[in-house]
């Protein structure tokens, strides 16, 4: 139902801004200047494309840090547009910056879940990890996944 593309920012851009700018600056009040960072250009992005080819869903895989001797990639940034929330356009951008984590060599992939969507992330194997925490005046709790045993 849905086609994800994986991308650079330079591809990115136009799309994954418009849609993110919509789901987190004007639906949740995070500040404008904050949503864009520093890490866009270094991450992958991925888009959700519709059969009709709009973009309606986004997200990205920063590139892997060392957390605690493992290889721990970080995705963020996961916003899908109102109409087609709950049809599963987040779990198809997941599922490809998971296996894009896992073709890397990541041990593990970990992300920062605002409250309402703990129990999604549970859904893709992900378990909470440490205390909840303010993130652009959001309450998150960090999440992990391990990729190989």
């Amino acid at each position: 139902m849905f086609r994800i593309e994986l991308c650079s920012w330079e591809s990115a851009r136009s799309k994954a801004s418009a849609i993110r700018f919509t789901v987190f600056v004007e639906e949740q009040h995070v500040p404008a200047e904050i949503e864009l960072d520093a890490q866009d250009a270094s991450s992958l992005h991925a888009l959700a494309w519709t059969t009709r080819d709009a973009a309606i869903g986004t997200g990205r895989l920063l590139p892997a840090a060392r957390h605690a001797g493992h290889s721990v990639g970080h995705v963020g940034r996961m916003a899908v547009l109102v109409p087609w929330r709950g049809q599963g356009a987040g779990s198809a951008i997941l599922a490809a910056l998971i296996e894009a984590a896992r073709q890397r060599g990541d041990d593990e992939v970990a992300l920062a879940a605002q409250l309402h969507a703990i129990s999604f992330y549970r859904t893709h194997g992900f378990v909470e990890a440490g205390e909840e925490f303010l993130d652009a005046g959001i309450v998150h709790r960090m999440m992990r996944r391990a990729l190989r045993a």
